[in-house]
């Protein structure tokens, strides 16, 4: 299943714990606080419990958006937006 993490931390150290446990997943970043790759329920919820575990709930702020393919071919993407195709092309290669 695809899954976005989008993220708003204001402090160094956790953002960066956040974004080095979303590469450790495999998902590929998109823009410095939004990742998007393909995990299955079980991996979601293992990053979810890091991150869960690196953030201050009083101040920072973390979503883990689940996504079919289907509605991600629906995205649009305007301005300076990621190459929708390459981050497919990413995802077709490294996962199937």
């Amino acid at each position: 299943m695809l899954v976005w993490v989008v993220y708003d931390i204001p402090e160094n150290k956790p953002r960066n714990k956040i974004a080095k446990a979303c590469i450790n997943a495999g998902i590929y970043r998109v823009q410095k606080s939004v990742f998007l790759g393909e995990l299955n329920l079980n991996q979601i919820d293992e990053l979810a419990l890091k991150i869960s575990s690196l953030i201050n709930e009083e101040v920072d702020s973390v979503y883990i958006f689940p996504m079919c393919r289907d509605d991600f071919n629906k995205v649009k993407l305007m301005g300076q937006a990621f190459d929708k195709e390459l981050i497919t092309d990413e995802i077709r290669t490294r996962f199937f």
